[in-house]
């Protein structure tokens, strides 16, 4: 019989407190997400300290409920993963010390994760990840293309040189007079408007795979304030419905670019805007039409946002190569993927 693999994950990178238990990396047993989204709301935004302090509260209720529900002991566990980067540093830091003090309890080895990593890995629960793939990433506080040539192997290709196509979404929905996070009403709202004001499209065309949306952010803010001043009422779906289109058709396009220079059997949507619908939707159809027998993999959409079974599923990974930390583990607010000379195609 196949060995049974026990790790308890811990996540803690943003606004999302969560611990699970996740076997051999495919199976999810427990998923524990304490959120912090109503204490943010009032700010327009995280306030580090502020997601820091309720990390505090809420980990060790976590970890409990995580062990309850999948009706598991810390005995039964093989390793504790837990995410040091990127993010924010106080909120990171809970994370883990509340890992490395579990781990050192028990016995357990300890195992550092990427949390760019983790949102790749939780297609693992979709299905089984085939190499050499491509993944989107695409998150508030990430737009990038990475190449993974072998399992565990990491190499950005493109990246945004400004704002995450997320951090846009959100800045555009407080324009809009939505409340934060605003990525999921911006796209319900776009799919009742039409791409009527033709906003740019930057860097789409360019030779290279990296993105930019402040050119973006910019000109729809200023439509926006042009129009108040000249007493304009302006449509806000076919407002929501051109920045939607404008960032889905640069990502698209950088894709699919992507993929035609790369030889890959798979590519994955990752990452919490990878639950756009608009942004799945327009990929899956124009895959389809361009590269029929390219396998595509999206994260569930449950799993798109920041979660801990997907930290479990990337812990399982890089512990099958043995990548464990110990007690000197420290917080990287700004953790990048390890350079791969060797990955270029």
């Amino acid at each position: 019989m196949r060995k049974k693999n026990l790790i308890l994950a811990f996540e803690s990178s943003c606004d999302e407190t969560s611990v699970a238990v996740i076997e051999n990396g495919e199976k999810i047993l427990s998923n524990v997400i304490a959120t912090q989204i109503n204490s943010h709301k009032r700010f327009g935004g995280v306030v580090p300290e502020v997601a820091s302090r309720h990390h505090i509260e809420q980990v060790t209720i976590c970890i409990d409920e995580a062990l309850e529900e999948a009706n598991v002991k810390p005995s039964d566990l093989t390793a504790v993963a837990v995410t040091y980067g990127p993010g924010l540093v106080g909120a990171l830091l809970v994370g883990v010390a509340a890992a490395k003090a579990f781990a050192y309890a028990n016995n357990l080895p300890l195992v550092p994760v990427n949390h760019m990593a983790g949102h790749i890995y939780a297609a693992r629960f979709v299905k089984p990840i085939v190499f050499p793939a491509m993944a989107l990433l695409v998150s508030g506080g990430h737009t990038e293309l990475v190449y993974m040539p072998y399992e565990n192997e990491f190499q950005i290709i493109g990246e945004t040189r400004d704002d995450a196509a997320g951090e846009a979404y959100d800045k555009i929905g407080r324009v809009l007079g939505m409340t934060y996070p605003a990525g999921k009403d911006i796209d319900e709202l776009a799919h009742k408007g039409k791409d009527s004001f033709h906003f740019p499209r930057a860097m789409m065309h360019e030779d290279n795979f990296d993105f930019s949306f402040s050119g973006l952010k910019s000109a729809f803010i200023n439509t926006v304030h042009h129009a108040d001043q000249i007493n304009e009422t302006l449509d806000r779906a076919d407002l929501a419905a051109s920045f939607q289109q404008s960032v889905v058709d640069v990502i698209v396009e950088k894709t699919l670019w992507a993929c035609e220079q790369f030889s890959i059997k798979q590519l994955i949507l990752a990452g919490g805007v990878a639950a756009n619908h608009g942004l799945r939707d327009t990929l899956s159809a124009k895959l389809n039409e361009k590269y029929p027998d390219l396998d595509f993999v999206k994260a569930p959409l449950e799993l798109c946002g920041d979660n801990a079974a997907m930290i479990g599923a990337a812990g399982y990974v890089a512990m099958k190569h043995h990548v464990f930390a110990d007690a000197s583990l420290n917080a990287e607010p700004s953790l990048e993927f390890d350079w791969v000379p060797d990955a270029v195609k």
